[in-house]
C-alpha cells in the first residue's frame, strides 16, 4: 500500500465481508490497530513486507510459503516465484513533482472563509472560552476509562473521517470506544445529576447544557497514538475542563 493517509486512518470501503465477521488480512501498512483499516473489530490485521503481501495475494492462502511452495497458473502448470529485488534508491532520482504552493496574502484580515451553514462536513470554528485564571470547581467525572485509551479511543477514525471538518459533528465520537472503569462497558456512562445512563458524548453535551464543567480520568497511555488534534478539540467542545 502507498505510504499515504488512505490504509493508516481506516477509509477501506470495504464491501466483501460484514461488520462483525471473523476474518484476516494482511498488508504492508504499519498500522493494525483494531479496527483500523476496514472499521470491523473482528477484523485481524497483520503487517508483513510488500513482497510478502503480493505473495500471500497470488497464493490466496496464508499458508502459503514462497520459499518452498507452488503456484498453479491457468493452464494447469506450477512455478515458484522468484526472489524479489530492487534498487535501495531510483537510479534516475525521485520526480520532484509540481510546485502547487500558493502562499497566503500578507494581510488576510479581509479574507473571508464561505462554508455552507448546512454543510455536515465542513464548519467554521469558533474560539473557546478563556480561562478565568481562577481554579476549577464543582466539576464532575465524565467517565474513568480503563486501560489504554489511545487518541483512536478518544475520537474514532474510520467512518468518523469525513467529518473532520466539522467538529460539532465528530464530537459526537468522543470517548465512545474507551472501557468505562465503572461497568467495563463501551460508550455508556452515568449523569451524575439525573442519574440515567448514556452515551459518552451524550452526557457530556447534557452537562455543557446545564452549564456543568467536568473530566476525564485517564489511566495508562491516555492520550498516546497519532497526532489528532480532535482527540484535544472535542473534550473541550463538548466542555471537558481537564484530563
Amino acid at each position: 500500500l502507498a505510504n499515504a493517509c488512505g490504509p493508516c486512518i481506516g477509509q477501506w470501503d470495504r464491501q466483501n465481508v460484514k461488520k462483525g465477521e471473523k476474518n484476516t488480512i494482511v498488508t504492508s501498512y504499519n498500522r493494525n490497530f483494531t479496527g483500523r483499516n476496514d472499521a470491523n473489530p473482528a477484523t485481524h490485521g497483520f503487517v508483513t513486507s510488500p513482497e510478502l503481501t503480493v505473495a500471500l495475494t497470488l497464493a490466496g492462502t496464508l499458508d502459503f510459503n514462497p520459499l518452498t511452495d507452488k503456484l498453479t497458473a491457468a493452464d494447469g502448470s506450477e512455478f515458484s516465484l522468484a526472489s524479489p529485488y530492487g534498487d535501495e534508491l531510483p537510479q534516475r532520482g525521485f520526480d520532484p513533482g509540481e510546485d502547487t504552493y500558493q502562499a497566503p496574502p500578507e494581510d488576510g484580515s479581509s479574507v473571508a472563509v464561505d462554508v455552507s451553514p448546512t454543510s455536515d462536513r465542513l464548519q467554521l470554528l469558533s474560539p473557546f472560552d478563556r480561562w478565568s485564571g481562577k481554579d476549577l470547581e464543582d466539576m464532575r467525572i465524565l467517565i474513568k476509562v480503563k486501560g489504554k485509551c489511545t487518541t483512536d479511543h478518544i475520537s474514532a477514525a474510520g467512518p468518523w473521517l469525513k467529518f473532520r471538518g466539522h467538529l460539532e459533528n465528530i464530537s459526537n465520537n468522543l470517548l465512545i470506544t474507551a472501557i468505562n472503569s465503572d461497568n467495563d462497558e463501551m460508550n455508556k456512562v452515568k449523569n451524575q445529576e439525573t442519574g440515567g445512563f448514556d452515551a459518552v458524548p451524550e452526557v457530556a453535551k447534557q452537562y455543557k447544557s446545564a452549564g456543568i464543567s467536568w473530566v476525564v480520568v485517564g489511566d495508562e497511555n491516555y492520550g498516546e497514538g497519532s497526532s489528532r488534534e480532535h482527540a484535544a478539540l472535542e473534550p473541550r467542545f463538548l466542555g471537558g475542563k481537564a484530563i
